[in-house]
């Protein structure tokens, strides 16, 4: 069976990530993502995270650094990380398809919320990547 990458967003704005919460199916409901999606056939993984940031959320986004790493889900899938920012004029997200809430949490928040099991290792590494990156030890 050939993997299939799902795209995570680690979208941040002002050193905050955004959290989506699953509305469905029954099983996720609750808990919290990273928003994202299935790369489909002949997509990069680039584009397809910039069209499910606008599915999901209605903004316009644009991808930046891919998170080291990737993270089994249910098989054949495995999760992948990259950074986004929202475009200037943007609209502000919001839970269009599959959610039914949406936080910016800041570093010190990130774990007030119930993230998705699968979703935990990427989190971790994704906020590890940005402090890295922001020149934080």
């Amino acid at each position: 069976m050939t993997e299939r990458i799902v795209v995570g967003a680690a979208l941040i704005d002002g050193g905050r990530l955004l959290a989506a919460r699953r509305s469905a199916p029954a099983e996720l409901a609750g808990r919290w993502e990273l928003p994202g999606g299935k790369v489909e056939e002949g997509e990069t993984p680039e584009a397809a995270l910039v069209r499910e940031l606008r599915e999901e959320l209605g903004v316009d986004a644009r991808t930046g650094d891919r998170v080291p790493g990737q993270w089994p889900l249910k098989p054949p899938y495995v999760l992948q990380v990259w950074t986004a920012h929202l475009l200037p004029g943007s609209a502000a997200p919001e839970p269009l398809q599959d959610h039914d809430a949406l936080r910016w949490l800041t570093p010190a928040e990130i774990w007030d919320v119930p993230w998705l099991d699968q979703d935990v290792p990427a989190v971790r590494r994704t906020l590890a990547h940005l402090s890295r990156a922001a020149g934080v030890a």
